[in-house]
């Protein structure tokens, strides 16, 4: 059924039922699955269901979701090219094209800026991610560069970014990657209000303090006929 429903803006169709319905994915995995699927040759849907078949259900399931993905599609298609063939030159047809064009243009664009939210655990952060997005979409719309060189060098200087992040989150914990070395401390956190560390482990207590001395009466000094005191 998925693949039947996957009239132009096959992405929000796909986010919608993996993620939101049927949940087999986080926005996070999503995103990172697409992206992989996205930069192999194929079509991006079919590249997806073949990595979510064959990860849980081995070759056997990664065919199973191809030819899920391309029997009926091939058919319904096949069917109106036959009879796109016939109106192909009508104002109609043509009309129809353009507006099914803009509506699948505004479905991908909405289903961008709701997976936006799951940028803020990407080892890059979300900042650098949108400005590698837009350096991207001028270098294809705009400056009308081929999209392999696109991929090798924004795609290429982004992976190694990220994986560099990745590795520093590995050696110094969640939150370290580059992306997030800019990020403001946390609300409420006033760093001269810190206390030094302890020299004593937590569970040992300080040693007693010593009770105060007193003078005592060897001190006493006896001056003009009278007692005085230190």
């Amino acid at each position: 059924m998925l693949a039947l429903q996957g009239f132009g803006g096959v992405l929000a169709i796909v986010q919608r039922e993996v993620v939101e319905k049927k949940r087999w994915l986080t926005r996070e995995e999503f995103l990172e699955d697409w992206a992989v699927a996205q930069i192999m040759p194929g079509p991006n849907v079919v590249n997806l269901s073949m990595m979510i078949g064959g990860r849980h259900f081995g070759l056997p399931g990664a065919l199973a979701a191809l030819a899920g993905m391309l029997a009926a599609p091939l058919v319904i298609v096949l069917l109106l090219a036959i009879l796109y063939g016939n109106v192909a030159d009508t104002p109609l047809a043509q009309g129809a094209l353009r507006g099914m064009g803009a509506v699948a243009s505004g479905l991908i664009t909405a289903t961008g800026i709701k997976l936006i939210a799951a940028l803020d655990n990407n080892p890059m952060g979300r900042a650098l991610c949108i400005a590698i997005a837009a350096m991207t979409f001028v270098a294809i719309a705009l400056l009308r560069w081929p999209l392999v060189w696109v991929l090798l060098g924004i795609g290429g200087g982004a992976g190694i970014w990220a994986h560099r992040g990745l590795g520093l989150e590995e050696r110094l914990g969640p939150g370290a990657g580059p992306g997030n070395c800019c990020l403001p401390p946390p609300t409420g956190v006033n760093s001269s209000n810190i206390s030094p560390p302890s020299p004593f482990p937590p569970s040992a207590a300080p040693p007693p303090r010593p009770p105060p001395t007193h003078p005592s009466s060897a001190h006493i000094q006896h001056r003009g006929g009278g007692d005085q005191y230190p």
